[in-house]
């Protein structure tokens, strides 16, 4: 049986703000390097304890972030703000430390299909790459964090079994990464599936020692979160107005959106350290780099008195 607290007993928690890369990867349009780094000084004017900045990958692949390294150069940092990227391989790596970043991301997913599609990698294939990586950034004092991808359910295989999420996380603890980040990639959990998944996961790592990457698909993101901090959950993704989604799931709402994690945490007592004011401030800056209205709620009660188009 897994244990539970009552909410109210929860002081404090921890925002990583994932918007400058998860919110970003997938759109469309270019933004230039220099609204990035206005987004991304923003969101650290507004108390996120970290910030995921971009991610090291082959611009052939994700174009938006082809950019990482003068974003990385342009950005003011902050102190007591963590400035963290996604890289994929050696290389990603190679490319985080010339750019004095203090926390890498890899990436897998408990869903073998998913991995395939998504990295071209079985599950085992994708730890095994992490070997030389893991090692490499640990001998450069760097924190590695792993995402575990479809934590709940996956767009090609449907339900994720519990047990298999916390095999993953077991290889991952094994190989010797600070942080697991567990993801509802495709936004379809409820509180219950939540449930069962801390159970199966609680097994190989206490709960307050992971992360949770939540997507609003179904509006079910921010319930699934409450339920999270009475298992003991204390550190959450989220992205400013609600940016991003999953490319390989049908109609993907955004991640979770920041200011409505903030809000409501905050009606109810429990501390973010984040100025809602300033995330609102952050999000009119990429607001009108994209050009169009951001989807998440708080957001866009904040924001109601403006004209629809952002330009």
């Amino acid at each position: 049986m897994i244990r539970t607290m009552p909410i109210a007993q929860q002081t404090a928690i921890r925002i990583t703000e994932v918007g400058p890369r998860d919110g970003l990867q997938n759109e469309p349009d270019t933004v230039s390097a220099a609204d990035k780094v206005a987004f991304i000084d923003a969101l650290s004017d507004s108390g996120v304890a970290e910030i995921e900045v971009s991610s090291f990958v082959s611009a052939k692949w994700v174009p938006q972030l082809g950019d990482a390294a003068e974003v990385f150069a342009g950005i003011t940092r902050r102190s007591g703000v963590v400035y963290s990227a996604l890289v994929p391989n050696m290389k990603g790596l190679e490319g985080a430390v010339a750019c004095h970043v203090e926390k890498i991301a890899l990436f897998t997913a408990a869903s073998e299909t998913f991995n395939r599609h998504n990295i071209n990698a079985t599950i085992a294939e994708s730890i095994d790459r992490f070997r030389p990586v893991v090692a490499e950034a640990s001998a450069q004092a760097m924190i590695v964090r792993a995402y575990v991808s479809c934590a709940i359910a996956c767009p090609y295989e449907g339900p994720i079994a519990p047990k298999a999420v916390a095999e993953v996380v077991r290889r991952l603890l094994d190989l010797g990464v600070d942080e697991i980040d567990l993801g509802d990639t495709i936004g379809v959990a409820a509180p219950t599936e939540i449930d069962r998944l801390y159970e199966a996961v609680g097994a190989v790592v206490d709960p307050g020692r992971t992360t949770l990457h939540l997507h609003d698909t179904r509006g079910t993101a921010l319930a699934c979160l409450l339920r999270a901090l009475e298992l003991g959950v204390r550190s959450f993704d989220a992205s400013t107005g609600g940016l991003g989604g999953c490319p390989f799931a049908r109609g993907a709402a955004g991640n979770l959106a920041t200011e409505d994690v903030v809000y409501c945490l905050e009606r109810m007592g429990i501390e973010t350290g984040v100025s809602l004011p300033r995330l609102i401030e952050a999000g009119s800056i990429i607001e009108r780099a994209l050009g169009r209205r951001l989807p998440g709620r708080v957001y866009r009660a904040e924001t109601s008195g403006r004209c629809s188009d952002p330009s």
